[in-house]
């Protein structure tokens, strides 16, 4: 039996004036009064140079209960997107067409009152998508207990922390049954049992018949949760398909070595700031020779330059390693040791460099992210969101035994060290 047919996105564009003010979300109440206003507005012609398509000539179809994970770059436009589908923003051109009730969580505010309390925010948002009282009812309490914030669910949520915010939120979306669930990347401002308990929870809806469709940068979760990807570059569809893997490798790292950019350089006004601006980072070989790919049998070398021009002791300078899939590998830091052990960092220019030890990556394509925070304080270059990378790949040297002369099965290669003890008793 086929499958119906939840969302129909025909040849969609959105266009945003350049310089222009930003475009936030909307409450019902801006909604009535900007309503109001539109007649007063003046009209001014706008020079088509000044014009930017945020979207253009999108197109695709969502069965009912499928989870579609949309991925790209920071202004791909993937928000923009959400939006539209959740009716928030308008479209330049082209069409939607929705087959059931949508919710959606976007961003930290959006859809609650600041003034009312947690429970009228709840009751607020089941209203807005039409259920009855007795509805909202019958899941209040499995809301409350799934966002964890029973104490407070009588106070403006205006007071709320942001991770609270998004607790309430996610809970009033994802259990008040919409047919279709929309989720931007909000998930991150909680801590890590929640946002799995999340995933989980967009999981069943799934499985209970409801659509998904999903804003990610963790790819981990993109892989995990969705039978199908799209992936969006510079407002357009550059892939999408069911091979979620392969897509994924494709916005990871283009799937070719031309693409590869394992130099990076800040060469404008990026991340300005006195504790630490970002001004290069590269790999090489033992030999300081920059090399698209690099073989598994040599050290390789990691170089961040940086100008530091107030020393902070909360200074944390170090990079994340992910695979092909996105998976993290790990992360290092200048100050993992004990402190007699720290680089000494001063004021001008600093030069730090960290070796990734020969054969412990496997061959691959892999990708480092800067990182650069004042430790619980916060970002400058945060992995997953803003930071740098540069990508490269490794290949050979895998071994000296006979045994190994293609890939090595696992994420990781080391060759380590094996002996026999001799003369023990039975």
């Amino acid at each position: 039996m086929p499958k119906k047919i939840a969302i129909k996105v025909s040849h969609l564009g959105k266009k945003y004036r350049l310089g222009g003010p930003k475009e936030r979300y909307l409450t019902f109440r801006d909604a009535i009064v900007n309503t109001a206003r539109a007649p007063l507005k003046v009209f001014h012609p706008l020079n088509p140079d000044e014009m930017f398509w945020a979207l253009k000539d999108v197109s695709f179809e969502v069965d009912q209960g499928d989870v579609v994970g949309i991925i790209g770059r920071n202004g791909a436009g993937k928000s923009t997107l959400l939006k539209i589908l959740s009716r928030i923003t308008t479209p330049t051109e082209g069409t939607v067409e929705l087959h059931g009730r949508v919710g959606s969580l976007l961003e930290v505010g959006t859809g609650f009152h600041p003034e009312m309390t947690g429970r009228e925010n709840i009751y607020l948002n089941g209203s807005i998508l039409g259920m009855k009282k007795i509805e909202i009812d019958n899941k209040f309490d499995e809301i409350v207990k799934f966002s964890e914030i029973e104490k407070f669910l009588d106070t403006p949520v205006k007071r709320y922390s942001s991770g609270m915010y998004v607790r309430l939120a996610f809970a009033v979306a994802a259990h008040l049954e919409p047919e279709i669930l929309l989720v931007d990347e909000v998930l991150a401002v909680g801590d890590a049992a929640f946002q799995k308990k999340c995933l989980g929870k967009m999981g069943e809806a799934a499985k209970e018949g409801r659509t998904v469709l999903f804003v990610s940068h963790n790819m981990n979760a993109i892989e995990e949760l969705c039978q199908y990807c799209i992936l969006l570059e510079s407002g357009k569809i550059l892939k999408n398909g069911s091979d979620v893997r392969a897509i994924i490798s494709s916005y990871l790292f283009k799937d070719s070595e031309n693409h590869r950019e394992n130099y990076w350089l800040n060469t404008g006004h990026e991340f300005e700031n006195t504790i630490f601006k970002p001004l290069k980072m590269f790999l090489t070989d033992y030999s300081g020779n920059m090399h698209k790919t690099l073989s598994n049998n040599e050290d390789i070398w990691l170089t961040i330059n940086g100008e530091i021009q107030e020393i902070d002791i909360a200074l944390q300078i170090g990079f994340a390693i992910y695979n092909s899939d996105g998976q993290l590998l790990f992360w290092s830091c200048h100050n993992d040791k004990s402190e007699n052990a720290w680089p000494k960092l001063k004021k001008g220019l600093n030069v730090l460099k960290c070796k990734l030890p020969k054969r412990l990556l496997n061959q691959g394509e892999y990708r480092v992210e800067l990182i650069v925070a004042l430790y619980y304080r916060y970002w400058i270059c945060e992995p997953g969101k803003n930071a740098p990378s540069i990508n490269f790949g490794i290949q050979g040297g895998l071994s000296d035994s006979p045994y190994w002369i293609v890939k090595r099965p696992g994420i990781i290669a080391p060759v380590l060290d094996w002996e026999i003890i001799e003369n023990l008793e039975d």
